[in-house]
């Protein structure tokens, strides 16, 4: 049972992300590359760097293909999204961030179980 509930927080925070990420993704596919720049590296380069913490990696979460290394960038992206990003904004508007943060971090701890490319 714990696989199975295992596979079920890994599947479904990462297809979530994936929402987030998709649109990012499509952005970057077709150019625009009008993105914020909270570390002052450039909007073209943190725009990419989104698009790995919240559509490459996740994608390797769903598989469960070298899992707890693929939580490490979404786990950052959402550190910079809740505290560098919405850092002043209100606890609801970070709270998005904060949940996937913690649903990623929970399955970096606890690995990604049974169900998985990385126990095949």
């Amino acid at each position: 049972m714990k696989d199975l509930g295992l596979l079920f927080l890994r599947v479904s925070s990462a297809v979530l992300m994936l929402t987030h990420g998709f649109p990012k993704f499509e952005k970057l596919i077709a150019g625009n590359f009008e993105f914020g720049d909270p570390f002052g590296i450039g909007a073209a380069p943190s725009l990419f760097l989104a698009v790995l913490g919240e559509f490459v990696f996740p994608i390797l979460v769903i598989l469960g293909f070298k899992t707890r290394w693929a939580t490490v960038p979404t786990i950052i992206t959402m550190l910079v999204a809740a505290l560098i990003v919405h850092g002043s904004d209100p606890f609801s508007v970070k709270e998005k961030a904060i949940l996937f943060l913690v649903a990623f971090t929970s399955i970096l701890l606890l690995g990604p179980g049974r169900y998985s490319l990385d126990k095949k």
